[in-house]
């Protein structure tokens, strides 16, 4: 009965994926005036969203990551959040190019290969890390609504150490398609967008990583302030790890949870695990929706969340009204096939996965069917 139930479920999660696709500006196009929900212990008056552009590519090994920022700008992210009913202040974007990066890292770490394991691009990553922290936890400390524009997910750790540095008790709700928590240790590919997480808990094979000294002062994230949804292409040394932290009060679910009993289900239990008090952060990996509505990414996995259970996973936190910043990151348009209009610069399955963003972000800030 359960794998006729599971079967049922993938094929439904598909179909609706597929039926979404062509009408992603439409739903934009039919956001209506929205009174923002918002909880005033986090966010202060008047409501304000802080965007900052992380244009990150050091994380993974694709060119095109960095243009994210402005593509979901262009697709109309300022009219978005203005229809909804916050006010906007656009921070622009973080200077993320290697020589900045490098000008920003003191000589002796100026070397690029990791102190142990395997970390791509360690001090890189690690020095825009440091800048996307600085950013993020000014915005919070003025009381707003904080939107990361990536870039790749390695830019989580900024993000999610920003917060913790602003309000310490954050629950962080990873949706993504991986748990990046890899450690160098552990890594089979030595990127470190599959690290975020391991970096921020202060795993073992984490310390000492050129780049990352500034990490030394935030608090480390604690297994009960993490909820993943939507996880279904895991390393084994991930499982190892994900496991044993679920055990000590992480929540952890899969796309088999979400066939199982819905994504509902699967929302309400990782809120009761968060708690009803924390402030909730949302990182949101483009790549944890399946390929049929968001293709435009580097690591593609089929069997993810269709467009509708995308969507509210966005709109359950934003319900609650203590989201108070947000992720968007992964989405690439230099991937995917290239079918590209005449004189148009981005696929349409970059044009699309751009747009299936914007609405997510969208449905965080509290854009509602009805």
């Amino acid at each position: 009965t359960f794998q006729r139930t599971q079967s049922a479920a993938c094929h439904c999660r598909l179909a609706s994926s597929l039926a979404g696709s062509p009408n992603v500006r439409a739903v934009l196009d039919s956001l209506s005036k929205h009174e923002p929900r918002a909880d005033e212990r986090f966010l202060a008056i008047p409501k304000t969203v802080s965007v900052v552009g992380a244009p990150m590519q050091w994380g993974q090994p694709f060119s095109g990551t960095d243009t994210g920022p402005e593509l979901l700008r262009k697709a109309g992210l300022r009219k978005a959040v203005a229809t909804l009913g916050w006010r906007l202040d656009d921070k622009g974007d973080i200077d993320l190019a290697a020589n900045a990066l490098l000008r920003g890292l003191g000589s002796e770490q100026q070397e690029l290969a990791p102190s142990k394991g395997r970390a791509l691009n360690c001090a890189l990553v690690g020095e825009a890390n440091r800048l996307v922290y600085e950013r993020v936890k000014a915005c919070a400390e003025e009381g707003a609504f904080v939107l990361t524009l990536g870039g790749d997910h390695s830019v989580g750790t900024g993000t999610v150490a920003g917060m913790l540095a602003a309000r310490p008790d954050t629950g962080v709700v990873w949706v993504d398609a991986h748990s990046d928590i890899n450690t160098p240790l552990t890594s089979q590919s030595g990127n470190m967008h599959g690290m975020p997480i391991a970096l921020l808990m202060k795993l073992q094979g984490t310390q000492g990583l050129p780049g990352f000294d500034w990490l030394d002062d935030v608090p480390p994230l604690r297994p009960e302030q993490v909820a993943y949804v939507g996880l279904r292409d895991l390393d084994e040394g991930e499982r190892v790890a994900l496991r044993e932290l679920r055990s000590e009060g992480m929540f952890v679910s899969t796309m088999q949870d979400v066939d199982a009993v819905g994504v509902g289900k699967v929302m309400e239990r990782a809120l009761v695990s968060l708690g009803e008090h924390r402030p909730l952060h949302l990182s949101y990996d483009i790549d944890a929706l399946d390929p049929a509505v968001a293709p435009a990414t580097g690591t593609v996995v089929r069997g993810g969340l269709s467009f509708r259970e995308g969507n509210y996973i966005a709109e359950a936190l934003a319900e609650t009204g203590r989201l108070a910043s947000m992720d968007m990151v992964e989405v690439n348009h230099a991937l995917g096939e290239r079918s590209k209009a005449a004189g148009s610069a981005v696929s349409r399955e970059g044009e699309m996965t751009t747009e299936m963003a914007l609405v997510l972000i969208a449905s965080a800030l509290g854009s509602r069917i009805l």
